[in-house]
This record gives structure tokens, C-alpha cells and sequence, in this order.
């Protein structure tokens, strides 16, 4: 890929945080953040991320460290978060290598659920600033009265063309959330497969640091349930799947749920998988997760107690 497709900023910006210009340019993505992969003019190959500046990134990029720092596999932050403009700016080492994990069998799922519960295990430990505003695709606690945070990209859009069982699925799981009152931990997000990286059984590296969240652990955990197999356009597991992955996470954590716990991890992957389905319709409905989530809801809310 030419260089040519690089920011003016950025080739500086190596030179003076890294210690050499790019060479080579070995990817560029475009979603959330702009990302890079850099094969550096000394031959060493880096990752640098660029987002909006929202108060985010920093904690995000400590706990990052803070995690490759104790061995867990996820690629090494290689400088700290650095403003450029309206931008948040930092580096951190390629980790290539490793296969996506599909499916939501019983095996695959346990995988991911002790894979989750270990990765909050981690971050129960580090004390940062709460990466606020969440992302989001978690934000159920946005000040707006409404089922959705503000995001103009989104709100500018037709809302008629979101099925009324969309909306009523995250007015529900959205009430039943704040009302519960829980306190709030550090963790991942954005807990899917397409994010995470696998040698047979064994993980190499979980990805995507920019979507650590300020929830209960129980919503987090809820979230992961209905999202970790999502291994291209968001899907919604069985609600199954769901169920295996949550036990499989409590155990693994040594800990059971609450009454309370248990229904705010239901009416977590609902709401999630709502918001998912919003934007679905909002783009052209492409990927049907609406009629996923009609066929999953009334179940899920039953158990949230929504």
C-alpha cells in the first residue's frame, strides 16, 4: 500500500515518538479509529491508532499496558496515548498470527467465557480513570430519556425503518439495567470473535482496547454472552449459548450472580443486541439481525425480569 494514503501528521509523528518514518505501509482500516499497520524505516513493524479525542483513550491504553504487562496476550502499547489536533495518538506493537475461533458450540463457548472471566479477573486488579462516555453500543446509561445515546451519524437517519420491537426490546432491558443500581467495573466491550485471535484452544491475542467499558460486571458479562460469536456483522448467540457462556463465566470467577446479577446480564445482551439491530435497520438491514432478536427477545427480557 503507498504511503501516499497516509495522513500528513503521521509520518512526523513516527519519526518523533518512534524513532523512525514509515516504510511501508502494511494495512489501513477505518472504523471507530483509523489504524496502521507500519513497517518502520529500521524494519520494525508497528500499529499506530488514531481516534476522536473523548476522554477515552487514555485509560484505555493504560490498561492495555497494564495487562501486556502481566503477561496477558494482547499487543504491547509502545507509547502513550499523544494528542494530534482533535485526535487521540498512540502506538503499539503488530502481534500477527493467530486464527478466528468460530461458532457457539458448548466447547467453543466455554472457551470464550473463561477466556472473558479471566480477562475481568485481570482488570479487577488495576485501578485507572473510568474510560467515560462508554461506547456506544453499551451506553444504557446515557442521559437522554430515550432507548438510544445521541450519535448523529445515526439519529439523522429514518427512524421509522427500526421495527417497533427493536425500540420496546431496549426501552425494557434499559429500565431494568438502572434500576438495579449495581457498581460499575473496568472491562472489555466489545467481547466478540472477530476480535480475539486463537492457536487451537489456546488464545493469542485479544484485540480492540479502544472499547473498554465503565458497567457492572454482570452487564459486561451479559454482553459478552450474546456477542462473543460474532465473527463478522454483529450476531445475537442461541440463547443457549448465552445461558452455557454464563455459567461457564461464574465459574471460572469463583462467584455466582445474584437474583439481581443474573437478570441485569439478561437484560445487558438484549439491550446490546437491540442497539445492534437499530443500526442494522438504520443501514439497509443487511445482516437481519432484527428478526434475530424478535425470535430471542420475549425470552431474554423474561429473565432479565423486564
Amino acid at each position: 500500500m503507498a504511503l501516499d494514503v497516509l495522513p500528513d501528521w503521521l509520518p512526523g509523528w513516527c519519526l518523533d515518538h518512534l524513532g523512525g518514518e514509515p516504510r511501508d505501509v502494511l494495512f489501513r482500516v477505518q472504523q471507530v479509529s483509523m489504524v496502521f499497520g507500519l513497517r518502520l524505516a529500521g524494519g520494525t513493524d508497528v500499529v499506530v491508532k488514531a481516534r476522536a479525542d473523548d476522554g477515552r483513550a487514555a485509560s484505555c491504553v493504560a490498561a492495555q499496558a497494564w495487562l501486556a504487562g502481566r503477561g496477558f496476550p494482547c499487543a504491547r502499547p509502545l507509547t502513550p496515548v499523544v494528542a494530534v489536533g482533535s485526535l487521540a495518538v498512540h502506538a503499539e506493537e503488530l502481534r500477527p498470527g493467530g486464527e478466528v475461533l468460530r461458532g457457539d458450540s458448548p466447547d467453543v463457548t466455554a472457551c470464550y467465557a473463561e477466556l472473558f472471566a479471566r480477562l475481568m479477573a485481570e482488570l479487577a486488579d488495576l485501578t485507572v480513570a473510568p474510560p467515560l462516555p462508554n461506547p456506544p453500543w453499551v451506553r444504557w446509561d446515557h442521559s437522554g430519556s430515550g432507548a438510544w445515546p445521541a450519535i448523529d451519524s445515526l439519529d439523522n437517519r429514518d427512524q421509522s425503518v427500526v421495527p417497533a420491537h427493536v425500540v420496546d426490546t431496549a426501552e425494557r432491558a434499559r429500565r431494568r439495567i438502572l434500576a438495579a443500581g449495581l457498581p460499575c467495573v473496568l472491562g472489555h466491550a466489545d467481547f466478540e470473535a472477530q476480535n480475539i485471535r486463537w492457536h487451537g484452544r489456546e488464545v493469542w491475542a485479544v484485540h480492540d482496547w479502544d472499547s473498554l467499558a465503565w458497567q457492572p460486571e454482570a452487564a459486561l458479562a451479559g454482553a459478552a454472552s450474546g456477542s462473543f460469536a460474532s465473527s463478522g456483522a454483529p450476531v445475537l448467540a442461541p440463547i443457549e449459548s448465552s445461558e452455557t457462556f454464563l455459567l461457564a463465566y461464574q465459574a471460572v470467577r469463583g462467584r455466582n450472580f445474584t437474583g439481581a446479577e443474573q437478570e441485569i446480564a439478561w437484560a445487558a445482551s438484549v439491550w446490546m443486541a437491540a442497539y445492534n439491530a437499530r443500526e442494522d435497520a438504520l443501514h439497509g438491514g443487511i445482516s437481519g439481525s432484527s428478526d434475530v432478536l424478535r425470535g430471542q427477545a420475549a425470552e431474554r427480557l423474561r429473565r432479565a425480569s423486564a
